[in-house]
């Protein structure tokens, strides 16, 4: 009975010669994909069809085509391949508990987390970190990540988003658009360029209501990266409301000024977002619970509250 299901099951150097030779539409090419000779990547096919008993490609001068049954072929191998390598991905990230693969928010990231990782990892040095950046919602399966650090609401399906902190913002410019567009009150700010974050959807609109101000704003550049919009901010374009505490070099250096001296709680929130399936991973367990505690000690410090 084995023997028999044996038939049925090719090896996988006939089967990635096959989807390459699928895909690219000739034995040279997927013999150069490969790392093959092209008599290799011939015999391998050979070798599958004999096992199968049927033809899955016709020779042609022009090189190889699918056969009607090898269309059919291709769609599932390809499809079972792509299978095999998302698993074998997600068992060699699980094959210890000394590797965390965390995603971080770039400007988040550099300023407020990488000079606090050195705790971290002084209390489990075991631990070995590995960063991947990743700006809004991804799909963790077949990603290889064990956690990821999320601005905006904790809505993640299939995850468990704990809170971190809150921030505070405020209006920012540099020094000479000031000067060129001065602001004597808030409403006038409505008539200036407003840059928007993707990550901080309305926060414009949530900053102006602070002030009981309705009135509609004009347009303004729309931005990915918080990196972006402060080079943005720096090269005199226009106002940005961003978090206090990501550009304190900025401020203490008068390189960017408060175009408006008001400061308002931001209606996101960062979170340490885990998927469900990887709740029990020792290194994301014990990550989460230092980050918590971090970010609570920090926001206590600046008294910024949830």
């Amino acid at each position: 009975m084995l023997t028999h299901q044996r038939r049925f099951l090719p090896s996988t150097s006939a089967l990635a010669a096959f989807d390459s030779v699928a895909k690219l539409g000739s034995f040279s090419a997927a013999a150069n994909e490969l790392a093959l000779t092209q008599g290799a990547i011939s015999r391998q096919i050979g070798l599958l069809e004999e096992q199968l008993g049927v033809r899955l490609f016709d020779r042609t001068n022009r090189g190889v085509e699918l056969t009607a049954i090898g269309k059919t072929y291709a769609k599932g191998i390809g499809d079972a391949l792509a299978t095999i390598r998302t698993l074998s991905l997600e068992a060699m990230a699980t094959r210890d508990d000394t590797h965390l693969r965390l995603a971080i928010l770039p400007t988040f990231g550099t300023r407020w987390l990488m000079p606090r990782i050195p705790d971290f990892l002084a209390r489990n040095p075991a631990i070995i970190i590995d960063f991947a950046t990743r700006i809004g919602q991804f799909e963790f399966e077949g990603s290889g990540i064990d956690a990821a650090i999320h601005i905006g609401e904790p809505n993640w399906p299939g995850t468990d988003c704990q809170f971190l902190m809150q921030e505070m913002v405020v209006p920012v410019c540099s020094p000479s658009f000031l000067a060129a567009n001065p602001v004597n009150r808030p409403q006038d700010l409505l008539s200036k360029p407003l840059f928007d974050m993707a990550s901080r959807p309305r926060a414009w609109e949530h900053w102006f209501a602070s002030l009981g101000i309705v009135e509609g704003r004009g347009g303004g550049m729309r931005f990915e990266q918080f990196s972006n919009v402060v080079q943005a901010c720096l090269a005199g374009l226009g106002i940005a409301l961003v978090p206090t505490f990501l550009i304190e070099p900025e401020l203490s250096s008068g390189q960017l000024v408060r175009a408006w001296d008001h400061e308002v709680k931001s209606a996101s929130a960062y979170y340490l977002v885990r998927p469900l399936s990887k709740m029990a991973y020792g290194p994301a367990s014990l990550f989460a619970n230092w980050i918590i505690d971090t970010a609570r000690a920090f926001s206590d410090r600046n008294a910024i509250s949830p």
